[in-house]
């Protein structure tokens, strides 16, 4: 039999991600990945999986999973208070999971976004050598109702392992942003920088897996630039002063100033905030 998982309920915007596809942005083709890559290497750390297994993300509402064959996983990131047949799991720890066990989740506790990871990783197709799912490249783009989810078979059901690993959490929690100087931004006024360093910036609704834009403009009178390379954490000014920090199914090009650049934790602690969220830019030079 198939080691699978049976998607009972789909929450919200839940996919299968891993580091995402490097190397094809010369054609268009989009990073992708996990929103959050330190809460899936914590996944794949507890795990003994290799760095780029791929894991479920989930978004601020988890799902309802059934399984139908023993493996291990691991839940990091946002605490959505995971339950395993309605008993509650660890965070950040090996969970044995047995034939016909139903995992769900509850009420939010901190963070967005959450991380499944399984032993040996999720059996989704891989295109464009990764497995993360994007709409018109993969097959799927979220999970539905019904989907059955492939994963590899565990013979070790009952390893142990006496390493340990320090786990840092406070991110969840944190307000600040860390970037650097984009390639315009000497093109902004002192008063335009004054303002992005000294203002708290709340994350808009209609924030995404593309980009996080901010409900707060910031005053613009700067030219629209020549069409560019982008990347995700790129930080863009459009000309009527929106602040959109571009995430990682963005574009790979734009033609809007990018005046900041937002580090890899800057991205990590990004991508845990709810719409409405208050953040601050924290600048760093480049050394």
């Amino acid at each position: 039999m198939k080691a699978e998982i049976e998607v009972l309920q789909p929450g919200l915007f839940s996919s299968i991600q891993d580091l995402g596809r490097l190397g094809f942005q010369k054609f268009g083709v989009p990073h992708s990945g996990v929103m959050d890559r330190y809460a899936m290497r914590i996944c794949n750390l507890i795990l003994g999986n290799s760095q780029n297994c791929s894991v479920m993300e989930i978004t601020m509402q988890g799902p309802q999973l059934k399984f139908n064959d023993a493996t291990r996983i691991c839940i990091s990131g946002a605490n959505l208070s995971p339950k395993l047949n309605d008993s509650s799991v660890e965070m950040n720890s090996s969970i044995k999971i047995s034939e016909g066990d139903i995992l769900k989740f509850g009420t939010r506790e901190n963070g967005f976004r959450s991380y499944i990871g399984i032993a040996g990783g999720f059996e989704s197709e891989s295109v464009m050598e990764s497995k993360s799912w994007y709409e018109g490249i993969t097959e799927n783009a979220r999970m539905v109702k019904g989907m059955k989810m492939p994963y590899k078979q565990v013979f070790d059901k009952n390893v142990s392992t006496y390493s340990s690993l320090k786990i840092n959490t406070e991110y969840l929690a944190s307000d600040e942003i860390e970037v650097y100087p984009g390639p315009e931004f000497e093109n902004l006024n002192t008063t335009q920088k004054e303002q992005l360093f000294g203002s708290s910036f709340k994350t808009d609704q209609s924030s995404n897996r593309m980009a996080v834009q901010f409900m707060e403009d910031l005053e613009n009178e700067l030219a629209p630039i020549i069409t560019a390379p982008v990347m995700p954490g790129t930080v863009q000014l459009t000309p009527s002063g929106k602040i959109i920090c571009l995430m990682r199914d963005c574009q790979t090009t734009g033609g809007y100033p990018r005046i900041l650049q937002l580090s890899e934790k800057g991205i990590q602690v990004l991508s845990q905030k709810l719409a409405g969220e208050k953040v601050k830019f924290k600048k760093k030079e480049y050394r």
